[in-house]
């Protein structure tokens, strides 16, 4: 497929650093970052004191003897995961960002695949591996990021280190020159991501600073972020889509970032940083719209006039005025009142959802992409919005379907400057995924509209074939049962059925306060008015389908499914657990 065609001119950078020198010289005094003081309110950070911070870690580092080697980092978000994380890449060699949430085991795992001489991590990360310290990888250092979370003598001190690495930049010490100028490879190894990936178990995704670095290029070829900005991290900055998108290219930018160290908190939080560029999964954004009608509902004649308002703002905006910032005034103030984009990846979004956002004056753009590609494939942008497709290919980037059927429908495959160097030390599945000219399997499956955009229609993996030979896509059913008020979460999967072989099931996890709200009484419900309204619905969207992707079975849950940090379900963990 055709390139998408850039929008905005932008500045080239090779390296992290590179792009750290840059943005120190064009905003030396702009705010970097907001970070909460002992008081609990919000400073700034300016990039002078920023970058300074992230030389004197690097230097502090370099003078330990941790250059050349790999370094971990696991943690909440927060200053300290980016300083080290950024000082990592600036020059003393590889850096392996682990998900804060893995038990131990994996950690250690990732500890002992990866060959990482040093952990940096914080309070509830030496929780998880305090009982266990001795089964740590031989030789492995471990930095806590603070100094009070431990008086543990054997742990390093990041807070020290970086005293001591201050010391030396402010000397012009011939360290700080060693660290600062040693020469950076952009194609070379520099990060080693372990997920799922396309298929298997976890697997190390090997990216290089060329594939971060063109994919922050291009994505701010065609979405304006300015230093006027202010973002919200919130989701885990170990996984691409923040790293790159919501941690990096802000600061490429000259914008500024702020983190929020806890969920209860949160709410507060935005409402002191009143951000304007917000990175989201699906389930919060859907959440949060599900929120904000329901409480519109509820109020007196809530329903009539947040049906009005909408297709007041609908019309308005057709005719070139926006009424958006005063119908909706309430709404946008939940998110800090300043909020003007949404930037939602990692799955699929309700199309109602985009649309609504749209017309309470927020923009979202929905995107496709995966760790392979550094994150980003596809997306809309600044000249394509759409509620229903991942948009077109970032600049720069190739998108073919492959062998599609009769509706276009195929395996998407994608080339190009984003594209993994590969699996961590495994070839076998290097291999799979990726072809010699450079081709990468994704195993998503999707095809093109009519106007080139990318409609994604499911995991190759997760095609349910039934008995009769047709292919059933879950993820297509499972909108229209996500959809209903009644139910919180589901799963569609193929199900043995005796003579029948295989249909369609599902696993479904009711919203029983949804449903006890619906009772005329108000009372508790039982299990088996919970089955019967669960049946009604599944019944309903039955009419809604062909024969062979009606659903033929469904188990009740009793609890949420078990889900991925971007609050994606582990489909292959829930397949058979119907509890």
């Amino acid at each position: 497929m055709e390139d998408n065609a850039p929008l905005y001119e932008v500045r080239k950078f090779t390296d992290i650093r590179d792009m750290l020198n840059q943005s120190l010289s064009l905003y030396p005094d702009r705010p970097a970052f907001k970070l909460r003081n002992a008081e609990g309110k919000y400073e700034p950070r300016s990039y002078r004191d920023f970058i300074a911070d992230v030389r004197a870690l690097g230097t502090g580092l370099w003078k330990q003897g941790f250059h050349g080697g790999k370094i971990a980092v696991m943690g909440v978000n927060s200053y300290e995961w980016g300083l080290a994380y950024l000082a990592t890449m600036s020059g003393l060699g590889v850096i392996v960002p682990i998900d804060k949430d893995l038990p131990f085991d994996d950690v250690n795992n990732i500890l002992n695949v990866s060959g990482a001489e040093l952990l940096i991590t914080d309070k509830k990360g030496l929780a998880k591996l305090k009982p266990s310290r001795d089964r740590l990888p031989a030789g492995l250092k471990v930095m806590k990021m603070t100094d009070e979370i431990s008086e543990d003598a054997s742990l390093l001190s990041m807070q020290k280190t970086m005293e001591e690495g201050r010391a030396l930049v402010e000397a012009d010490d011939p360290v700080f020159t060693e660290y600062w100028e040693n020469p950076i490879d952009p194609k070379a190894m520099a990060v080693i991501i372990f997920t799922s990936g396309t298929s298997g178990m976890a697997k190390g995704v090997m990216l290089s600073q060329e594939n971060i670095c063109f994919d922050i290029m291009s994505v701010c070829s065609v979405v304006s972020m300015t230093p006027d900005d202010q973002l919200f991290s919130v989701l885990p900055m170990h996984h691409t889509f923040e790293c790159t998108l919501g941690f990096i290219a802000p600061i490429y930018c000259g914008a500024c970032n702020a983190f929020s160290d806890s969920v209860m908190r949160m709410a507060r939080d935005i409402q002191a940083v009143q951000p304007t560029v917000f990175f989201a999964v699906p389930l919060m954004l859907e959440k949060s719209h599900d929120k904000i009608v329901k409480t519109a509902e509820k109020s007196k004649g809530g329903k009539l006039s947040l049906s009005l308002g909408k297709a007041f703002a609908r019309a308005s905006d057709a005719i070139g005025l926006s009424v958006s910032d005063k119908v909706f005034q309430q709404i946008t103030r939940s998110f800090g009142g300043k909020l003007r984009l949404v930037i939602v990846g990692a799955a699929a979004v309700r199309p109602d959802v985009i649309k609504d956002f749209k017309t309470f004056g927020i923009t979202s753009y929905v995107g496709y992409g995966l760790t392979e590609c550094a994150p980003l494939v596809s997306g809309n942008n600044d000249a394509l919005f759409t509620t229903d497709t991942v948009g077109k290919p970032i600049p720069g980037v190739e998108v073919k379907i492959l062998d599609p059927n009769s509706s276009g429908i195929g395996e998407i495959m994608v080339k190009g400057p984003n594209v993994m160097l590969g699996y961590y030390q495994n070839e076998e599945e290097t291999s799979k995924v990726l072809e010699p000219d450079g081709w990468l399997h994704t195993g998503d499956l999707g095809k093109f509209d009519k106007d080139g955009n990318i409609r994604i229609t499911g995991r190759a993996k997760n095609v349910i074939v039934t008995s009769n030979g047709k292919n059933v896509y879950p993820e297509e059913i499972e909108y229209y049962l996500n959809r209903n008020p009644f139910i919180a979460e589901s799963m569609v999967v193929g199900d043995e059925n005796g003579d029948e072989g295989t249909v369609v099931g599902a696993r479904i996890f009711p919203d029983v306060k949804a449903i006890r709200e619906s009772m005329k009484d108000d009372h508790e419900p039982t299990q088996e008015e919970i089955r019967k309204t669960i049946d009604k619905v599944v019944k309903d969207i039955n009419k809604k389908l062909p024969a062979y992707k009606s659903i033929q079975d469904f188990y009740l849950r009793s609890s949420e499914f078990v889900k991925t940090t971007t609050a994606k379900i582990k489909r292959f963990a829930e397949e058979n657990n119907k509890k």
